[in-house]
């Protein structure tokens, strides 16, 4: 990844998970040097990322996490493409179809059409409620 591309990503989530989710946390967690990134461009903008974890960093199983879509692209297809694209890519790459994943609670239904389930009880994460999520695809 260029340094330029790196500097999207960052402000990206920024521009997310930091500024219109209101959340101030450490967002560069030491994961990102071990992880695989998908990036989705319109032009020379970035609109879509996620990161694929391998198994043992976030969860036991291989995870997907740091999901994210440009305000300015919402409700145009970017964040299903995205996640059907790191379905498949973490597949490819770790060699499993067992996923784990911290959703949002407000995306359950978002990851459940995608073939997730949720686990256990709700929790707070860095002040926002999540449900871990897991899919066993055959």
């Amino acid at each position: 990844m260029t340094a330029l591309e790196w500097h999207r990503v960052l402000a990206l989530r920024a521009e997310v998970f930091v500024v219109e989710q209101n959340c101030a946390y450490q967002d560069p967690d030491g994961k990102d040097v071990v992880s695989y990134h998908i990036l989705m461009e319109s032009g020379e903008e970035l609109v879509a990322y996620a990161r694929l974890l391998p198994p043992g960093v976030s969860y036991p199983e291989a995870s997907i996490g740091r999901v994210v879509s440009s305000p300015r692209v919402r409700g145009l297809g970017w964040g299903k493409t995205l996640m059907e694209v790191a379905i498949a890519q973490t597949q490819k790459q770790f060699g499993t179809n067992e996923i784990c994943i911290s959703a949002q609670s407000y995306l359950l239904k978002f990851y459940q059409d995608l073939g997730f389930v949720a686990e256990g009880e709700e929790y707070l994460e860095d002040d926002i409620p999540h449900f871990k999520m897991r899919m066993q695809s055959v």
